[in-house]
């Protein structure tokens, strides 16, 4: 084989190698230091090409709580959760397709629609992918607050 074609069989495969995701999973925290709650989105790869993702919720509290749930997969670039404060030390995981309700008191992480969550919050930040679409979380003083798409 050519030098030449070697070069360009090694140019390919590092080309496509690093469109490939890589099945480690990727954990972000953030500390809510009002609440005493930390919470861990870890971002797992479903497929090697396409933007595809399972997303794990895990929430500690300070006296020894703890809860895992699993979120709403990201189809599509649509893995951004957005992290609200919200009245009576409740904690608002806020996705494209789904909402998380997380009551600091004793962790318990419940479903809720959208219309039933109260408006009057304060956006602390957001679970996101960076520019090199590592999986991290940005706070508020980070990156203000990205809407989601209405559909």
């Amino acid at each position: 084989m050519s030098r030449q074609l070697w070069l360009i069989l090694l140019a390919g495969i590092g080309v496509l190698g690093s469109a490939c995701n890589s099945s480690t999973p990727e954990p972000a925290s953030a500390d809510i230091p009002t609440t005493g709650l930390r919470l861990t989105i870890v971002r797992t790869a479903t497929d090697l090409f396409l933007q595809r993702f399972n997303l794990t919720m895990k929430v500690t509290g300070q006296g020894g709580c703890s809860t895992t749930t699993e979120l709403f997969p990201d189809t599509g670039y649509a893995g951004r959760r957005n992290v609200y404060l919200a009245a009576k030390g409740m904690v608002y995981v806020v996705g494209q397709y789904d909402a998380r309700v997380i009551d600091s008191r004793d962790c318990r992480t419940t479903l809720s629609e959208f219309r039933h969550l109260d408006h009057n919050v304060v956006f602390l930040g957001s679970f996101d992918q960076n520019d090199e679409r590592r999986w991290v979380y940005f706070s508020a003083a980070q990156r203000p607050e990205l809407p989601f798409e209405k559909r």
